[in-house]
């Protein structure tokens, strides 16, 4: 899951920005309102998080060009005021959640990790290709009964394969969806990933090599 984390006091933000990264999320951070916008206009995010209080353009007004864009991110709004009428505020300029400061960051985890399954085109709670499947919510991923025992990048990239339903995934995207803008973008890190994953999934395979194009899942039937 990629995510950027827009949050102008930068010791939080990048206090923040670990503690995702530990989970398993690619994460790109910023600390105001305009390079927010700038971000957004040439990357994809599956989550963005918004502090309210951003310097050089607003948080609510980045919220609603977010909005008026059509930007498929869900956006999910911080803030040091958590009445009632600041968060149906945040609602209604068009934020799928909110939560207010301070918080713990297991449940802003939880909060990102819901919001990124409320994807534009639903995604099944459980994915699965053949034998194989991958719980997101628990993050438990087995193949026949048999934990795989992933590591974070394996099982994100596990879960964009599945979640594309035999569509070939460029290494590219691998690399948008799965690792942050700070990555090398000509490391073979998603080639070695995919290599590790097959081993650890076993036979027969199911992750398949489009060549100069990508990968894809499979069955053994295909």
């Amino acid at each position: 899951m990629r995510v950027l984390l827009v949050e102008d006091e930068e010791r939080l933000a990048n206090t923040i920005a670990r503690g995702l990264r530990r989970e398993g999320m690619a994460v790109d951070v910023v600390f105001d309102g305009k390079a927010a916008l700038s971000k957004t206009a040439v990357n994809s995010y599956d989550v963005i998080v918004l502090d309210r209080n951003l310097p050089l353009v607003h948080g609510d007004d980045v919220c609603k060009q977010l909005v008026a864009r059509q930007c498929i991110s869900r956006i999910l709004m911080l803030t040091a005021a958590g009445s009632i009428q600041d968060r149906v505020t945040g609602l209604d300029l068009g934020a799928d959640d909110y939560l207010p400061k301070p918080f713990a960051l297991k449940e802003l985890v939880a909060r990102i990790r819901a919001l990124g399954r409320r994807a534009v085109m639903a995604v099944p709670p459980v994915l699965t290709a053949g034998d194989l499947t991958l719980d997101p919510a628990r993050h438990v991923a087995e193949r026949a009964g048999r934990d795989l025992s992933l590591t974070k990048k394996e099982f994100s990239v596990l879960e964009v394969l599945l979640a594309a339903e035999g569509r070939v995934v460029s290494a590219e995207e691998l690399l948008e969806r799965v690792w942050d803008e700070n990555t090398d973008p000509f490391t073979n890190v998603v080639r070695v990933t995919i290599m590790t994953l097959r081993r650890k999934i076993g036979d027969p395979p199911l992750v398949e090599t489009v060549a100069g194009v990508g990968y894809r899942m499979v069955t053994p039937t295909q």
